[in-house]
């Protein structure tokens, strides 16, 4: 695979979010996302990690994955702090006083347990956006219950909508919908819509962010079109769920797959005269009972060529075709070599901040740190004094990754 183009040593506008100050409680899923996506765009944003995560990280510790090939932790320091020390309770509150936004993503209940929830926030700093993201939201009879994506999207509706097998199981898709599509732009939209009304009011205020909620949010158009009849109920039996022959998936002769989206007419007519069904006849494009068959009889054509061959006869010729590629080739692709979609960072190849804004763009600030990496210069940069920081180190308040003292 070609790497992705380094962005080492460029000139870089600081980002349309320079200046905001963003306090991120870390957790899993949308909430490092979102903080990932404030980051991109300039913000400068503490990660507090939890103090025992310094034993599991660096080169003495356990941990798998070394933080810098985690981009979902790019572009941000890291403070390692006992939550259950009220020296460091005390800190992360001094910080949320001089923060514009705090990002957090435990169960409800959680963080007021802590002393750090919205109510003191917001009385210590009333111009503080307080962003929470949980499974269920802050109420209701299954506020406080656990659960991971799945069951987020389980109970929104969406799980139930994907998948081309109508008699099969619904399909998985990765921890998309609920943690990342869902929640995490959920969370940043709501984050920076307060902001916005900020600037009128002067005010800060909460942003609930539910997964559940995200994920049926993201999916809008299906429930519109379920209830006026445009969308089945049964999945693999629409037009984008797998049920049409017109936009579906094919596999080639070389084990390789492709993806036809020729949903208007002029694309579904370039599309069967490509295959050579366009002096055949055939059924109305939208007769559903006719698709099993169509998509038959086109799997068999797509499956007597190798990718290379319907790449040369359908790539670029005004018809909607894709290669399926793999998530390691993605990077190497020439649409995204050209628009550098995609960046090294530490020698990890991953997606380039999105959307390009013309005049003051996102970029990656670095790499993933270790937990604590950063404490001692984090503190003092938000204006805590050395004899301070030494007395928390010394109270096990917070502590400094090994090697970095």
């Amino acid at each position: 695979m070609v790497q992705a183009q380094s962005t080492a040593g460029r000139a870089r506008h600081p980002g349309p979010l320079a200046g905001l100050k963003v306090v991120e409680i870390a957790s899993l899923g949308p909430g490092p996302f979102s903080a990932m996506l404030l980051s991109d765009m300039g913000a400068d944003i503490v990660r507090v990690d939890r103090a025992e995560a310094v034993d599991y990280a660096g080169p003495e510790g356990p941990l798998s994955i070394p933080p810098e090939g985690i981009p979902l932790y790019r572009g941000r320091r890291s403070l390692a702090v006992d939550l259950k020390n009220p020296d460091g309770v005390a800190a992360v509150m001094r910080l949320a006083t001089q923060a514009d936004v705090l990002l957090e993503g435990y169960r409800p209940g959680v963080m007021e347990k802590l002393g750090l929830g919205p109510t003191p926030c917001l009385a210590a700093n009333p111009r503080l956006i307080y962003g929470r993201v949980s499974g269920y939201g802050q109420d209701g009879p299954l506020a406080h219950s656990p659960g991971h994506d799945i069951n987020y999207i389980a109970l929104s509706g969406v799980l139930a909508m994907i998948g081309a097998d109508p008699d099969g199981a619904p399909v998985i898709p990765l921890s998309l919908a609920g943690d990342f599509g869902g929640a995490g732009m959920a969370l940043t939209v709501g984050v920076l819509c307060a902001l916005y009304e900020r600037e009128r009011s002067g005010q800060g205020q909460v942003v609930d962010c539910s997964m559940v909620e995200s994920a049926s949010y993201i999916a809008t158009l299906f429930y519109g079109m379920l209830h006026t009849g445009h969308h089945l109920p049964r999945r693999g039996s629409n037009m984008v769920d797998g049920g049409a022959h017109f936009y579906n998936v094919y596999p080639t002769s070389d084990g390789q797959w492709v993806a036809v989206a020729a949903v208007l007419p002029k694309f579904y007519a370039n599309f069967l005269k490509a295959l050579g069904l366009d002096q055949q006849p055939l059924p109305d494009q939208l007769d559903a009972a006719q698709w099993p068959a169509m998509k038959a009889r086109i799997t068999e054509i797509f499956r007597a060529q190798p990718l290379t061959y319907w790449n040369e006869r359908l790539l670029n010729a005004d018809q909607c075709y894709s290669p399926v590629i793999g998530p390691l080739e993605a990077s190497s692709q020439p649409q995204a070599r050209a628009r550098e979609s995609f960046v090294n960072v530490a020698g990890v190849d991953q997606p380039a901040p999105a959307p390009k804004l013309s005049r003051t763009p996102g970029w990656v600030k670095g790499p993933g740190q270790a937990p604590g990496m950063q404490s001692r210069e984090l503190l003092a940069d938000w204006g805590f004094g050395a004899d301070e920081i030494e007395r928390l180190h010394t109270a096990g308040a917070v502590r400094t990754a090994r090697g970095t003292d």
